[in-house]
């Protein structure tokens, strides 16, 4: 490749953990990318919310540094754009777009609530659109999707895509703490925001979720398709029964196809000690996906972080770069499909329902007749002795696989019997 090629122009919108990490790897690494892009990359400038304030990244040119984010994307080839949220993020890609530059974002909230915006705008100027960062930081995951798997049919992906919750997860399973108390150290390791919720009401997933299958199923599909349900009902007496039957609670994403549309879901789940997902640990990211002729896949690795996520974004950086070079494109969007986005109530999937009982004679009857008639069978019953007082024991039920309206209405159902006491607990069961 010649190395004749004028610098192509960077700006980088954005410069805090990722965006600094960035920008020292583009400094840093400039003989190296130089050689694999063709071209010097130049950085004409980083867009700060406020230029007087300290920076995370010590040493940075203050000539470089400027407030108006969309002036500087005007002004640049290839725009990095890691200010996060909707606006002025969504202002400055369209006008960099506008201008010619193609773009690399991070930002999942935006491409799951305007991607077909920013898409559309992209193809109309003939530039790219690439976002590996904005789903499992480090992870390769969206490019194998876009590219690898191109000639393959997905079928589903089960992934773990918030390193907070699983952080939060694996704790409350590792040292049996409540939900709050690993949140609070969740943050003070860094993992969680001031504000966790985000992370714990499940939104961030949901983002990814939409962006995965959006990709996976050629259809497009927004956060607003995807059910969404946080581990905030989450509790150390869940894990603690999980753990008694074999299973892990992990937060998933998890996105399928069938011939009928797209299900799209975010929640906690039970997934079997032996499936890969469970031996998930701390704020890892992975992702499962199966596919026709490929089989069943899993990309693991660190989902955030300054460097990781910083590893993604130069990594697109170098791909769009490249495409300058040659004045070629990468793949644009995909959405030849238009499957409709199905509710929730058409997943099928299996549940885990404990309950506390009345320990006498015809309680099991009376659960199991009221969930034959509500269509669903019953694969596992486990009673053992409560700690709920005299005359009451702890009945777990598994399920077989069923769509989920039947079964939320087999709950509701099992709930208003008179030898049930309390509903403590329903999971879904996922991975097996």
């Amino acid at each position: 490749m010649s190395l004749n090629h004028r610098p192509i122009d960077v700006a980088v919108l954005g410069c805090g953990t990722v965006g600094s990490e960035v920008v020292r790897l583009v400094q840093a690494s400039a003989a190296d990318l130089r050689s694999r892009v063709g071209a010097p990359l130049a950085l004409v400038g980083v867009a700060v919310k406020d230029v007087t304030a300290p920076l995370a990244l010590a040493g940075l040119d203050p000539a470089l540094l400027t407030e108006d984010a969309v002036g500087l994307a005007r002004r640049a080839d290839v725009v990095v754009e890691l200010i996060g949220g909707i606006e002025p993020a969504r202002s400055a890609i369209l006008a960099a777009f506008e201008s010619g530059a193609s773009v690399v974002t991070a930002n999942k909230a935006l491409l799951a609530s305007h991607g077909p915006e920013l898409y559309g705008a992209a193809e109309r100027a003939g530039v790219d659109l690439y976002f590996e960062a904005s789903v499992g930081g480090a992870i390769p995951i969206l490019r194998p999707i876009r590219e690898s798997l191109a000639g393959d049919t997905i079928t589903r992906i089960l992934g773990i895509v918030n390193g907070t919750t699983n952080y939060v997860l694996d704790r409350m399973t590792g040292e049996g703490l409540e939900l709050d108390d690993a949140v609070r150290q969740a943050q003070e390791l860094g993992y969680a925001e001031a504000d966790p919720t985000a992370d714990v009401e499940g939104f961030d997933a949901a983002s990814k979720a939409a962006i995965l299958a959006s990709l996976a199923f050629h259809t497009r599909i927004s956060a607003d398709d995807v059910y969404r349900e946080g581990i905030s009902g989450v509790s150390r007496a869940d894990v603690a029964a999980a753990s008694a039957t074999g299973h892990v609670i992990k937060l998933l994403a998890i996105v399928e196809r069938r011939a009928d549309g797209v299900i799209a879901r975010v929640h906690p789940a039970l997934v079997p000690l032996e499936h890969p997902l469970a031996s998930v640990r701390g704020a890892f990211n992975a992702i499962y996906v199966e596919a026709e002729a490929a089989g069943e896949l899993m990309f693991y690795g660190r989902g955030a972080g300054g460097r990781p996520t910083a590893s993604a974004v130069v990594g697109d950086l170098v791909t769009v770069a490249r495409h300058k070079v040659s004045a070629t494109l990468g793949p644009g969007e995909s959405t030849y499909l238009s499957l409709p986005a199905l509710p929730v109530t058409a997943a099928l999937t299996r549940f885990q329902i404990r309950l506390v009982v009345k320990d006498q004679p015809g309680v099991l009857a009376a659960v199991s007749r009221v969930i034959a008639d509500e269509g669903v069978s019953i694969e596992a019953v486990r009673q053992t002795p409560g700690s709920h007082g005299a005359g009451l024991a702890d009945l777990t039920v598994v399920t077989h696989r069923a769509a989920e309206g039947a079964l939320a209405k087999t709950v509701a159902a099992v709930a208003g019997l008179d030898v049930v006491a309390e509903v403590a607990g329903v999971l879904r069961v996922e991975g097996d």
